[in-house]
C-alpha cells in the first residue's frame, strides 16, 4: 500500500482551497494506474485536481514527489488560473527535494511526522 503525505505548506493550501483528502487520494490512484499529467523525472510529477463541482481543466495542479507503489508527498499546489506551470528553477528544486525525501527510511518519516513537517493521509487501505 502506498503511503501519502502532505507537507505543512500543502496542508494550508488544501484547507484554503477546500480540497478534500479524497481528491488527493484520487490523484495518487490515477498516478498508480499510469495516468500522470506531467512527469518531470527524478520522482517529480504534476497531477491535476478537479475543483469541487467542476472539472480538472480549470482546477488545481499539485506537485508530488512520487515513488510508484511506495510513497507520495504532496509538496506544492496552485490554481490553474493563477499559474500555468512550475518554472525550471522550481522543477530543479523539487527534483533535489525528491532525491532526499523519497530515500527517507521509515524511521526518518516517523521523525518528520512527529515534528509536523509532514502529515500522513488516512487511506483506510484504499490504494
Amino acid at each position: 500500500m502506498i503511503r501519502i503525505f502532505k507537507n505543512k505548506w500543502f496542508v494550508k493550501f488544501v484547507k484554503k482551497e477546500r480540497i478534500e483528502d479524497t481528491q488527493l487520494l484520487t490523484a495518487v490512484t490515477d498516478a498508480e494506474l499510469g495516468r500522470i499529467d506531467a512527469n518531470y523525472g527524478g520522482g517529480v510529477i504534476k497531477q491535476r485536481i478537479a475543483r469541487t463541482g467542476g472539472g480538472k481543466s480549470g482546477g488545481y495542479r499539485s506537485i508530488i514527489l512520487y515513488l510508484k507503489g511506495n510513497k507520495a508527498f504532496f509538496v506544492y499546489g496552485f490554481s490553474k488560473k493563477d499559474q500555468d506551470s512550475i518554472s525550471k528553477d522550481e522543477e530543479s528544486y523539487f527534483k533535489k527535494l525528491a532525491k532526499i525525501t523519497l530515500r527517507m527510511t521509515d524511521q526518518e518519516i516517523a521523525a518528520v511526522l512527529e515534528e509536523g513537517t509532514y502529515v500522513e493521509l488516512e487511506t483506510d487501505g484504499e490504494n
